[in-house]
């Protein structure tokens, strides 16, 4: 079985090496088959303490389980985790990250903002415990192109105080604020110019290479909702220009969403971390003319032509 970390390790989370496709995608390829699928967890935001409202952090640990040994009777291409991995506490990553491990398939992680809920010393090497090379990142396979975006870049919880990042991260914040922005909340975050150029690149290179492409990240764009990224309207502008874009999904607001923006879906996942005795979790089919949206425990599941 290839873990995680092998995984991360062999393909520098930057570019899948292996992409699926060949002999075992052909197969797939049966009459009214998906031409792929993958499995799509949220807001684990496991920690070992009492649960608090509706959000039951302990429980993620069966949860997660219960998806990973679902997951592993499925066949996939890969398994997504929407962010928020953690609630809190840099020693709850041990407790969560060994399930991942037993996946039969790749993984992926989209951080979120919980993940950065740990002590100031530790905030380094989130990145580094959780199998990645960089936050954002892309991969390829199946003729479509997954594009995985950094929220956090720019936000006052993932980088030090007096850092660049966390100064720009207070006045981008303060500028919504004295705007009246629904999502000027200290819980979201931003991208730099840096990423957004990334990321038109990338779009870019995926249509000259004839790619669907799919854009994941922990915080929701649209519709508005105070849960947004900073930069909803601006990514969204960008996103929906582009012909072979299909959908965004992200996790954040445990609640769930859906918006349409010119043709285009996003899709908002339900949190895991919601549920007492039942859970939150969804596989994704790939077809030419549609995706078709699986949902278990309390995820919707949906049906959004593309």
């Amino acid at each position: 079985m290839f873990s995680r970390r092998q995984f991360l390790k062999a393909t520098g989370a930057a570019a899948l090496v292996m992409p699926f496709g060949g002999f075992r995608l052909a197969m797939a390829q049966a009459p009214g088959a998906p031409i792929f699928s993958f499995g799509v967890v949220a807001d684990p935001q496991y920690a070992p303490v009492a649960p608090a409202g509706t959000r039951f952090y302990a429980n993620s640990l069966w949860k997660l389980t219960e998806a990973v040994n679902a997951f592993n009777e499925e066949d996939l291409q890969f398994v997504v985790t929407l962010g928020d991995i953690i609630d809190r506490h840099w020693e709850s990553y041990a407790h969560i990250l060994p399930l991942y491990d037993r996946l039969k398939h790749p993984n992926f992680f989209v951080l979120g903002n919980h993940d950065f809920s740990v002590a100031s010393d530790y905030l380094d090497s989130v990145i580094r415990t959780t199998g990645l090379e960089r936050s954002y990142y892309d991969f390829t396979g199946g003729g479509h192109r997954f594009i995985v975006l950094d929220g956090n870049e720019i936000s006052t919880f993932a980088n030090r105080a007096g850092s660049e990042n966390h100064g720009l991260a207070q006045a981008r914040y303060d500028a919504l604020k004295a705007a009246g922005a629904p999502n000027a909340q200290t819980w979201n975050g931003g991208i730099s110019d840096a990423q957004f150029a990334w990321v038109e690149s990338t779009l870019n290179a995926a249509r000259s290479a004839g790619e669907r492409v799919v854009v994941m990240g922990h915080y929701p764009l649209f519709p508005v909702n105070e849960h947004n990224l900073w930069d909803d309207t601006r990514l969204v502008e960008l996103l929906a220009s582009y012909d072979n874009f299909l959908v965004y999904m992200n996790g954040h607001n445990h609640a769930g969403n859906y918006g349409e923006a010119s043709g285009k879906h996003f899709v908002n996942f339900r949190g895991m971390v919601e549920t007492a005795d039942t859970t939150a979790y969804s596989v994704v089919d790939v077809y030419d003319d549609r995706l078709e949206i699986r949902g278990f425990g309390v995820e919707e599941s949906r049906r959004l032509a593309v």
